[in-house]
């Protein structure tokens, strides 16, 4: 038996979720990004022969579909053993195995009788694949047996929101991800990844931050663009950011929706903050948090995070006052006291940061409790965390008692750092406190990062929302408990309607202690067969809030029955319920599972193929005007006359059209900011006379 084994390199396993990164084990090599290994003995080599990864994103929601075929260089039959990690907010939505030749598709169960399952056909050397969610970070996917020297083809598909941050979309393949120290993140191979990007608000750009200059960027359409990378070779050590901008320029509602004939349709409602909102111009109060234990060390994890907090602080402004603190186990400030965004202040912090090294455990309790002694009831108090939030199991409960108990006027932002980070964890502390969280890249821009978040603290926020939605039989809306609107974060709204037609939409706010309510009208369709994800989506969402929910409470158990029923059935992979394939239809009937996933997918295929289509037709007109035949045409053509109409003209009809199609709907909501009772003015007055209340 050898006593190290081989690494492969192949490409990247995927969007929005994975990356797959093989690679030649040294003694202190380890993997960047994804493990595939032969299960049953060090020695195992199995090689990457294909990849292919392709990026759908409609309306943001992305799909990536990964198809890869691997071979076993052994001169034995393995069992291989592929990790990787989960995506940030991602929904494994399919597994494929190809056996004889055939893609055997599929399905969802109960996490114990599919390992049960698995390990049944494992003793019969039968032809099983089992892919797991091990923890809230990371996969697993087993397949047995490769033959020596055989091939396996595999594919697997995720489902993702793209982070909208202002009017710029942001999608992360996390390439970087280390579990060891000391990797080899070099590729021999081609790497390749093709972005579809279909939107009802128009896309105004598109780059790569990461990799500019590399992306070959295509506009087809106000509404439709397309992105390509390929390389040969090279690292694999850093993410691959995509941003992609958007034009909404005023507060809004777009509607899209999924129905198939005789069932309750889904919908996807998204409330974004337009520009109209002005910036305020009082100052803020901002208490940097930054965790220095030791699992910062890991994947630059802790460099990232100086780099992150030097250029928040470059971009506050003259009236805001700011400290630093580092923490492990236990906290250490900079300056004891706020400070001025001055230039001697901010050389201070930067000297301060450069001393910081990753060390010790993580409790964040005692830095949330120093932190919060900052408030001045005058004064918004922002706790600005940076960590990984891996903190100890039994400091959670106490963490988010603190969030509750926080001042009256603080509110916790929580920044994770690299991909190995604790999502749930920081996600949930920044919900409970009306703040958001974040997730930097090390191959983003932190400037363009740290901007960003100050904007949205800037502006002011629209808190206490209620939606009401009168007809359409509107219900299981997704979150039950509306966040805060930032301006530039846009607030997602899922659900289900069992009628059809015209609805009312009603949206009440709280901006700066100022009333809105504001309502507008939008139809829902009897049957659309254009936007199946946010089906899986909207399960997605109700899985995630029954945990969290769960998780506030300490007791799971109350509704795991409910997130295995929708993991079964909406075929979720999730901490209780995994994929199973098994080697033809016949075997699913012996074990009694239904084909829930080979039916839907079959309609996802469908509403693909369609789309497709239509991308189709799109490019086709885009390009019909080049070459010498549309040069000589245009010479011939007499000048069109000035219209003095300014409106953009609608693009034709799709002639291919799916009948059962309903084009997205959009609605801007009129604030009335600059005439109305909420304008600038007004918000500044109800501010300046609250903050003199609070003097006297």
């Amino acid at each position: 038996m050898k006593q190290f084994w081989k690494m492969i390199q192949q490409r990247l396993l995927p969007a929005v979720a994975i990356v797959l990164t093989l690679f030649a084990v040294a003694p202190e090599k380890s993997d960047a990004a994804g493990l595939l290994i032969a299960e049953g003995g060090v020695g195992g080599v199995l090689e990457i022969k294909e990849h292919e990864v392709k990026v759908t994103i409609n309306n943001g929601v992305a799909v990536t579909r990964v198809t890869q075929v691997f071979q076993n260089t052994e001169n034995r039959q393995v069992e291989a053993l592929y990790t990787f990690p989960v995506p940030r907010g991602a929904s494994v939505s399919n597994f494929s195995m190809w056996i004889d030749g055939k893609e055997m598709i599929g399905e969802v169960l109960e996490k114990n009788r599919a390992r049960q399952i698995y390990e049944s056909y494992k003793q019969k050397r039968r032809d099983p694949g089992l892919l797991e969610q091990v923890d809230y970070k990371r996969f697993e996917m087993r397949i047995f047996p490769i033959a020596a020297g055989a091939e396996q083809k595999v594919q697997i598909v995720y489902y993702q929101e793209v982070s909208v941050d202002h009017d710029e979309a942001t999608y992360v393949y996390p390439l970087a991800t280390v579990t060891r120290s000391g990797i080899d993140a070099r590729i021999t191979g081609k790497f390749a990844i093709d972005f579809d990007v279909k939107s009802s608000v128009p896309i105004t750009a598109m780059e790569s931050p990461s990799h500019a200059g590399q992306f070959v960027m295509v506009r087809h359409a106000d509404t439709y663009h397309q992105a390509s990378l390929e390389t040969d070779g090279g690292s694999l050590a850093q993410d691959v950011v995509f941003h992609y901008r958007l034009a909404r320029p005023k507060t809004g509602f777009d509607l899209i929706t999924s129905r198939q004939k005789g069932q309750d349709g889904y919908f996807l409602l998204t409330l974004t903050a337009g520009k109209e909102l002005a910036a305020l111009d009082s100052g803020m109060d901002y208490v940097f948090l930054l965790d220095i234990s030791g699992s910062m060390a890991n994947d630059s994890k802790l460099l990232v995070s100086k780099n992150s907090v030097q250029a928040f602080v470059d971009e506050l402004g003259v009236e805001d006052r700011f400290e630093l603190m580092t923490f492990n186990v236990q906290p250490q400030t900079l300056f004891g006291e706020l400070r001025p965004a001055a230039a001697e202040s901010r050389d201070a912090a930067s000297a301060f940061l450069e001393s910081r090294q990753a060390r010790g455990g993580t409790i964040l309790a005692p830095a949330m409790n120093t932190a919060y002694r900052y408030g001045d009831p005058d004064r918004t108090l922002n706790v600005v965390v940076l960590s990984d939030g891996m903190t100890e199991q039994r400091e959670r409960r106490e963490l988010m008692a603190l969030v509750a108990s926080r001042p009256r006027n603080a509110r916790v932002f929580c920044i994770g750092i690299g991909n190995e980070v604790n999502r749930p964890l920081l996600e949930q502390m920044a919900d409970d406190s009306g703040g958001l969280a974040a997730f930097v890249s090390r191959g983003d821009n932190l400037t363009r990062a740290a901007k960003a978040f100050r904007r949205k603290l800037m502006r002011p926020v629209a808190s206490d929302l209620r939606l009401d939605i009168d007809g359409a039989g509107v219900y299981a809306i997704e979150p039950a408990l509306l966040p805060n609107l930032y301006h530039g974060c846009p607030v997602r709204i899922y659900g289900r309607y069992s009628g059809a037609g015209d609805a009312r939409i009603t949206l009440t706010a709280n901006i700066q202690g100022a009333a809105l309510e504001k309502a507008v009208s939008l139809s829902f369709p009897e049957i659309d067969g254009d936007n199946p994800e946010i089906e899986r989506m909207w399960a997605w969402k109700r899985i995630d809030g029954l945990l969290k929910k769960a998780d506030r409470a300490g007791d799971r158990q109350t509704v795991l029955p409910e997130v295995i029923r929708l993991g079964e059935g909406f075929s979720i992979v999730t901490e209780y319920t995994s994929f199973l394939v098994l080697e033809n239809d016949a075997e699913y009937q012996r074990w009694k599972i239904e084909r829930k996933n080979r039916d839907r997918l079959g309609r996802d295929r469908s509403a693909r193929a369609q789309r497709e289509k239509e991308l189709d037709e799109i490019r086709n007109r885009a390009s019909a005007d080049l070459g010498p035949q549309a040069l000589l045409a245009r010479a011939k053509a007499p000048e069109a006359p000035v219209s003095q109409n300014t409106t953009p003209a609608s693009p034709p009809p799709s002639a291919s059209r799916n009948p059962g199609s309903v084009r997205p709907q959009s609605r801007n909501l009129d604030l009335g900011i600059g005439t109305g009772p909420v304008g600038p003015l007004f918000v500044l007055g109800a501010w300046w006379l609250v903050r003199r209340k609070k003097k006297k």
